[in-house]
């Protein structure tokens, strides 16, 4: 099937340009149509479908054309909406005007794009929360605390005849730190694992020749993408693999063994592995038990892996978690060690995460103006400094939703939409 999807105060009059049939269209009813060219001639049969402005995504008249979805006759269709005097949308015009026409703000619709580029199903469940607006609620909430606690300054301001008691000034400290910077604190620990959740993180594993690195990467990605041999110095490049640690998307690499060669290509692969180590989020170092000779490590490590547990070998430093990469003993653990070290946390736990950049910067900035404004709030010849650092917070805070003058926060968020949406 070919949709499209047409926005304005025009779409009604453009669809019935091109049906053959004279009926009115009802409002959400789908219609079985005709559609035609400028001679009349038939284009294409489907369901056309009427959403009338304000109750549809946009806000505004929107038709739909479900047709056959052929790629020739989608674009005869296609055209002939163009003659009749629609145009191509820009990405993320159709969710743009449903921020504009008040239908959503722009937290929700940057879960919209969230939802069509989450790669696990952790990821697609936190953007529909926030696509329900559960995110822009909780910000909306801050900014009407804050809005209260502003007010009470900017009274004190009005009124300087006045004299204010130090136990005002206290309870707002208190509120301000209980009821606002606490909670913008707790959002920002979520960051990580929320960007995380949608951007994906690396992990490198780097080692030894020969102590098992490719046949872990085989295992934990569950396909047979390394070549395995008892022969050192087999993985001469880096070679990478997606798959998810409890929902997270993590790109697994493998690198070649660390070790000295006169081998050119060889000591190229050790070059390249450094390099994977030090770019990698999470670095795993993995040695031998039955060869004490690869249990030092020649790079830092945030996990150290000792495989084959199941041969003969000496005692094995507490710091290393133990596998066998044959049978998979330790395999489930070194997958909890890896998401913690990815920062995840309990799922029961989760609730809202930051999962985008623009929004982790935001509540930073915002929290430095909120403390800024609390170090200034005790002193009555700087309560006009407070408001002020409190007011752009109050500001930035409203950027995420798409409050205030942000045309050039949607002319950014829009352009990473994909056309259609």
């Amino acid at each position: 099937m070919g949709v499209i999807r047409i926005s304005g105060p025009r779409a009604l009059r453009v669809l019935e340009g091109i049906s053959a049939s004279n009926r009115e269209m009802q409002p959400r009813v789908a219609q079985l149509s005709s559609w035609l060219d400028e001679a009349g001639d038939l284009l294409d049969q489907g369901l056309s479908l009427y959403f009338p402005g304000p109750n549809s995504y946009t806000g505004e008249d929107v038709v739909e054309l479900q047709g056959h979805g052929g790629p020739v006759l989608l674009r005869a269709l296609l055209d002939r909406v163009f003659q009749l005097g629609c145009r191509a949308a820009e990405p993320g015009e159709f969710t743009r005007r449903a921020v504009e026409n008040g239908k959503i703000d722009l937290s929700q619709a940057e879960a919209v794009a969230a939802c069509i580029d989450a790669a696990t199903v952790r990821a697609g469940k936190q953007a529909q929360r926030q696509l329900q607006g559960a995110f822009g609620q909780y910000i909306d909430e801050l900014m009407h605390t804050l809005t209260s606690l502003v007010a009470h300054v900017e009274a004190s301001l009005d009124f300087p005849e006045e004299e204010i008691p130090a136990l005002f000034f206290d309870q707002l400290a208190s509120r301000m730190q209980n009821e606002v910077i606490q909670p913008v604190d707790n959002l920002l620990a979520t960051a990580q694992l929320g960007e995380r959740l949608f951007d994906g993180a690396t992990v490198a594993i780097v080692g030894a020749p020969n102590v098992g690195k490719s046949s872990l990467l085989n295992m934990l990605s569950g396909r047979d993408r390394a070549i395995v041999s008892d022969i050192p110095g087999t993985t001469r490049d880096v070679l990478e693999i997606d798959f998810e640690v409890h929902g997270i998307p993590v790109r697994l690499v493998d690198t070649a063994g660390l070790r000295q060669s006169d081998d050119v290509i060889e000591q190229e692969g050790v070059r390249r592995a450094h390099q994977a180590a030090h770019q990698a989020d999470v670095t795993i170092f993995m040695a031998d038990a039955s060869r004490s000779d690869t249990w030092t490590p020649s790079v830092h490590a945030d996990v150290s892996l000792m495989n084959k547990i199941d041969l003969e070998h000496g005692d094995i430093p507490e710091h290393f978690l133990s596998l066998c990469a044959k049978t998979g003993q330790g395999l489930e653990l070194l997958r909890d060690r890896l998401a913690s070290q990815l920062g995840d946390i309990n799922l029961a736990d989760e609730g809202l995460l930051v999962t985008r950049e623009r929004h982790r910067v935001i509540l930073l900035d915002a929290n430095n103006h909120l403390k800024a404004g609390l170090l200034s709030l005790g002193d009555e010849d700087k309560l006009e400094l407070t408001a002020m650092e409190w007011r752009r917070a109050w500001a930035l805070l409203g950027s995420i939703l798409g409050i205030g003058d942000v045309e050039h926060i949607l002319d950014h968020v829009f352009s990473e939409f994909c056309i259609g949406k």
